[in-house]
């Protein structure tokens, strides 16, 4: 682990901005699709490519489920001196994963019709949410594959080929989104298609470092250890969570919208909806960036420097909070213009008001993701757990439940900064536990 030889600071920052970028980077890819389907197929196009989201958030929360809890174990392992078991649970991780993703490939493709109901199509959507699933299902195994290597490879040491890596797969993916929908007039299938192709060059990208002499984790012959598989499951769901947060709001909101606005108030939420996905995913960028070396340090047995590292994240995670709101408030206009035409004035104005509400949001998750992370990476997956499926689900639903009762249709907008409130409220108690845990030890 080549991070000791540094001042930890450095460090941090070493292992943070990599990761954040790659997040970002990682988010843009449904938001670009969304961009070319709105100007080159139309805005209807555009909800579809929402409402499919939540599918896309599940690949890449099925790979963050076995590839996060692994990360942690690898890093333990090393941080033990334990080598030979390290790259046997990678190895292990990955066999998992290959089968995990034919399986869901198959599962999809026996039950679509069903899975895109569920997602919310309705009459006017379905054709385009199909098609847009089925031009993504076949390369279901590369976004699993290629999210789970993006993570292993900064475990590994090596943080910026990831942030290389994840770049050029979205240069890629925006070239192939132009030819697909401009030039072959493919509609949602070629931005569907253009996105799984840019997974598929990822795989390559990272499997040509991990066959090579400089990694340090290695494909190594093993034995099924179903033990350490359940490890890993367990340490990786508060991640998991995290990361299917974002499908799940959608899912969430896209079925109150449906019901209380209509469609208008789906493509209006579909802008919010990707904006938010990049600010969750960038803290997740920070607290998964961070947890190798938590991981290391706790393996070690030195609390004073994996203590410090979360003081880090936590300062990181609320400059970025503060920093997504400000551009949020100034950039609404400018971002709904991105995608509404100028025709549709009034959707214009009401998108970007609804926007500037929801981003209050913004300046309170970070304290919960940063968390989540922190307690995944020294191994509480209870209130990891907690904070994750509380903020991913149960309060986001109470509170789209209690605000709509209130404020009706409006309250939708709301119920995001109502959420992050009750599950800061929660984390603060797991917080005091942990200090207190701690005092005792």
């Amino acid at each position: 682990m080549n991070f000791e030889q540094m001042p930890l600071k450095k460090a941090f920052w070493r292992f943070i901005w990599p990761s954040v970028i790659a997040q970002w980077i990682f988010a843009l890819y449904t938001m670009v699709d969304g961009m070319f389907v709105a100007r080159g197929v139309s805005e209807t196009a555009l909800s579809a490519v929402n409402i499919a989201s939540p599918f896309v958030n599940f690949l890449f929360s099925v790979s963050i489920l076995f590839a996060v809890g692994t990360s942690t174990i690898v890093a333990i392992c090393l941080g033990k001196g334990e080598k030979q078991t390290a790259d046997q649970v990678y190895t292990q991780s990955m066999a998992v994963l290959i089968a995990v993703s034919l399986a869901i490939m198959l599962a999809v493709l026996l039950k679509l019709d069903g899975l895109a109901v569920f997602l919310g199509a309705t009459a006017e959507t379905a054709e385009y949410v199909r098609h847009y699933i089925l031009s993504v299902l076949p390369f279901a195994w590369c976004f699993i594959i290629a999210y789970s290597f993006e993570i292993l490879v900064k475990t590994d040491g090596y943080p910026k080929l990831a942030t290389v890596a994840v770049t050029t797969g979205a240069l890629l993916n925006c070239i192939l989104d132009y030819l697909f929908v401009f030039v072959f007039h493919w509609g949602i299938s070629g931005a569907g298609a253009a996105t799984g192709l840019s997974q598929c060059v990822l795989v390559f990208i990272y499997l040509s470092h991990f066959l090579s002499r400089k990694a340090t984790i290695r494909f190594r012959k093993f034995k099924w250890d179903f033990g350490q598989i359940f490890r890993s499951v367990k340490i990786g769901m508060s991640s998991c969570l995290t990361e299917f947060s974002a499908g799940i709001t959608v899912f969430l909101f896209n079925h109150t919208i449906l019901k209380y606005l209509g469609n208008d108030g789906i493509i209006s939420y579909t802008i919010i909806a990707y904006v938010n996905t990049i600010v969750v995913m960038s803290l997740a960028g920070i607290a998964q960036g961070a947890q190798p070396m938590v991981s290391f340090y706790y393996g070690k047995g030195e609390k004073k420097k994996y203590m410090t590292l979360l003081k880090y994240g936590i300062a990181a995670s609320v400059g970025l909070g503060v920093a997504a709101f400000a551009a949020s408030i100034a950039g609404a206009d400018l971002l709904v213009s991105l995608f509404i035409s100028r025709e549709l004035t009034g959707l214009r104005e009401y998108s970007a008001e609804v926007f500037r509400i929801f981003s209050f949001s913004f300046l309170i998750m970070g304290i919960n993701i940063q968390m989540g992370g922190f307690f995944t990476a020294v191994e509480r997956p209870r209130p990891a757990l907690s904070i994750s499926l509380g903020r991913g689900v149960v309060t986001i639903a109470i509170a789209l439940r209690f605000c709509t009762m209130i404020w009706g249709g409006e309250g939708i907008w709301v119920s995001q900064v109502v959420s992050e409130i009750l599950c800061c409220i929660m984390t603060a108690f797991f917080i005091y536990r942990y200090r207190k845990q701690m005092g005792k030890g």
